[in-house]
């Protein structure tokens, strides 16, 4: 959410430049682009509202962007209730390697790790970033970045796990060959129902509404 409230800032003055009608706030951003970088947004708009960005206001926007979400990010970031305890378990029992792959760029997905304490968790050269890691940028629902990271991690898709809580990082994971868990926690509980069947319908093979139950889960797959 406090993404999504830093990019609405910079999409709306987007707008108004390009003399588009439309607004919008973090939340419904959300509903339309969860799971996808900022890059991808604006193409997305390009597309809906035909209109053109020239490659250097885009990158112009894109830095703004990410230096916006990282202010925000630091300020106010916290984790997932209960998250802590399954990645120290995690980490206790030596069998996974675990590794963050966004769409995010990877100095705010950093941060954001940093911010909450996860760093003594995941190691900075193992996130992957669909915005700044490949040689072309992208964003989910491409595949491009869990492929990347498989590669880069020497682990195949069937010995793999993603936790998505997206339609599009859902897409990507599945679309890799990665069994997913859909992860719909961070959903208000009036939304969690919708969520669910989004992202059964996008791949997930599993929901999970809390952490508590990442044990089971991953037990079963």
């Amino acid at each position: 959410e406090l993404a999504f409230e830093a990019c609405a800032e910079l999409i709306n003055e987007i707008c108004e430049k390009h003399k588009i009608d439309q607004r919008f706030t973090g939340d419904s951003l959300i509903k339309e682009f969860v799971g996808q970088n900022f890059r991808g947004m604006m193409l997305g708009l390009q597309k809906l509202y035909n209109f053109t960005m020239e490659q250097e206001e885009l990158e112009t926007y894109v830095r703004r962007e990410e230096d916006a979400v990282i202010a925000k990010l630091k300020a106010s970031l916290v984790a997932c209730p209960g998250v802590d305890e399954q990645l120290e378990a995690l980490q206790a029992g030596g069998k996974y390697k675990l590794s963050v792959v966004s769409s995010s760029a990877k100095r705010r997905v950093w941060a954001s790790v940093v911010k909450v304490g996860q760093d003594k968790f995941f190691k900075e050269e193992e996130v992957y970033s669909a915005a700044t890691s490949l040689p072309t940028p992208t964003s989910k629902p491409d595949p491009a970045i869990y492929l990347h990271a498989l590669e880069k991690l020497g682990k195949t898709a069937a010995e793999s796990i993603a936790i998505e809580d997206s339609k599009s990082g859902t897409l990507s994971g599945t679309r890799a060959g990665i069994k997913v868990i859909g992860y719909v926690g961070p959903y208000p509980a009036d939304r969690q129902s919708e969520m669910e069947k989004v992202l059964r319908d996008a791949g997930a093979v599993v929901i999970m509404k809390d952490w508590q139950e990442f044990p089971d889960i991953l037990a079963k797959l």
